[in-house]
């Protein structure tokens, strides 16, 4: 008898695997109470964890060789699928067992947001159906977290700053999110500054404004991350994975974008803008631009998500 389970295979960076998850929530809605297992890159795959629908999760080793592949293969193929999507390559739903196949094979959508071609995978299953935005959820242990870290923290409105990105051309410089905390000092009680070990040098430069600021920069886990993020009022950051996580949360997001294609690739949720540099050069990018940008997200009047 097929077991009633759905498989995914996702994708590899923080970002592009929270632009899948409209995929997951479109599917879980599609067969409520299928639990569903996942394919996913060790460094990306704790933002799925906790959401109600994971099931098993499977850690497909790029750099393992074919022992590894080997083993994952194996280690899929002892389960039986309803239905197999694989938002990747067009190979493992052929491999495994199941009753049914959707691949992204010949379905590229460059014009559109990734998050528009990932969902077109479905649409023989459920047709031009609209697209949700993206969501995670949130792990009781990483919430905790959050609560008490966030304690040193006066008030409750809380900026948080993501000064990191994966490569040096997108990150605005930390003069920027520096002057950018001193112009809307008086917007917030506090600011908390979340990234991984690359991003603490640029941290601690933004010590001494006058805002309240807690520097978490390396200190968390993504679940940790998400869970910091969902209790902010605001986030500001460059094109990075955690801008796709505070979208996903629900958090009204600002991203500032110089080289990249923020048609394609902006975080996909329900408060969200971009503010692009003049020349899409980052350095060009003023402070006091991106503090109206931020000052109008909030106050609802510019809420933009297409």
């Amino acid at each position: 008898m097929m077991t009633s389970a759905l498989l995914v295979v996702t994708l590899s960076n923080i970002g592009d695997v929270v632009m899948t998850t409209p995929v997951l929530e479109t599917l879980s809605e599609r067969y409520p109470g299928w639990p569903i297992d996942i394919v996913a890159d060790a460094r990306s795959v704790d933002v799925l964890r906790a959401a109600p629908y994971t099931r098993k999760i499977f850690i497909r080793d790029k750099r393992g060789g074919p022992g590894a592949q080997w083993r994952l293969l194996r280690a899929l193929r002892a389960q039986r699928y309803e239905l197999a999507v694989d938002l990747r390559t067009p190979v493992i739903p052929y491999l495994v067992r199941a009753r049914r196949r959707l691949v992204k094979y010949g379905q590229s959508m460059s014009a559109f947001h990734a998050a528009f071609e990932h969902h077109a995978v479905l649409r023989p299953l459920i047709g031009d159906a609209s697209v949700p935005f993206c969501r995670l959820y949130l792990e009781a242990d990483a919430m905790r977290f959050a609560q008490e870290r966030l304690a040193v923290l006066p008030g409750g409105r809380w900026l948080a700053v993501a000064p990191g990105a994966n490569w040096a051309g997108k990150r605005w410089p930390a003069t920027g999110f520096r002057e950018l905390l001193e112009h809307v000092a008086t917007d917030f009680d506090g600011a908390l500054v979340l990234g991984g070990s690359d991003d603490a040098d640029v941290a601690r430069n933004l010590g001494g404004v006058p805002l309240p600021l807690l520097d978490l920069t390396a200190q968390t886990t993504l679940p940790q991350a998400a869970a910091l993020l969902a209790r902010a009022a605001a986030f500001v950051g460059n094109d990075s994975g955690l801008g796709h996580m505070a979208a996903a949360l629900g958090v009204p997001t600002l991203t500032v974008f110089g080289p990249g294609r923020p048609e394609r690739y902006r975080p996909w949720g329900p408060r969200t803008r971009v503010v692009l540099a003049p020349g899409l050069e980052l350095e060009r990018l003023q402070a006091d631009i991106v503090a109206i940008e931020l000052r109008a997200l909030i106050s609802g009047d510019l809420n933009s998500c297409a």
